[in-house]
């Protein structure tokens, strides 16, 4: 699913950024709640915080970890075209312990199996006992363990259309799962550089 966001759009602030909300909801579902707006401020706020930090800005990646597991909610920026490509994604197995479909809460703690919240700077490709996967460095402290802990972004078998269409999809052990058809777009997309930010607002 894509619809159009322009750059100057997701930057400006104000009443205008009054927009933005609708603008992300399509690319999700029709009936979200309007939290975007408070995500995308955040990213935007990430981007700001930890400058040079992020080298490469031609797309982000947000999380909407308040939307439930059955929906796309894994959200690729491309702040040139702006086009916005939506995805599904797990959450950890220690943010959703009854297996509910929703994420319940976030830890950073080594072991936890759990989803962390914040900037993500997308690290090094590397092949794995999930294939073809990328590293993730917490740039916060909510999510600062994100290498001792493995968080990557990799594919997995228990992320899929048919899977969310009985009502929740998997869970991973803390890491960004996304479909297996679907990795290697990821992977493309969000090369080495750049933001990803995940949170639950």
């Amino acid at each position: 699913m894509m619809v159009m966001i322009s750059r100057r759009t997701f930057f400006i602030g104000g009443a205008t950024a009054a927009l933005l909300p609708s603008t992300l909801a399509r690319a999700a579902t029709a009936d979200s709640s309007g939290n975007q707006m408070a995500l995308m401020r955040r990213a935007r706020a990430a981007l700001e915080r930890h400058g040079d930090a992020i080298p490469v800005r031609d797309r982000i990646a947000l999380v909407d970890f308040s939307q439930p597991s059955r929906r796309p909610r894994f959200h690729i920026v491309n702040m040139e075209s702006g086009t916005i490509e939506s995805l599904l994604v797990a959450h950890g197995k220690g943010s959703d312990p009854r297996h509910s479909g929703w994420l319940e809460s976030f830890s950073n703690v080594p072991g936890s199996e759990a989803s962390s919240a914040g900037a993500y700077l997308t690290g090094d490709l590397y092949v794995g006992k999930h294939g073809r996967s990328r590293r993730l460095i917490g740039l916060d402290p909510r999510n600062n363990n994100a290498e001792a802990r493995a968080i990557v972004i990799h594919g997995a078998w228990y992320v899929s259309p048919q899977m969310a269409g009985k009502g929740k999809i998997g869970r991973s052990q803390g890491c960004l799962a996304v479909e297996e058809k679907a990795i290697e777009k990821v992977l493309d997309r969000l090369g080495p550089g750049r933001l990803i930010y995940a949170d639950k607002v």
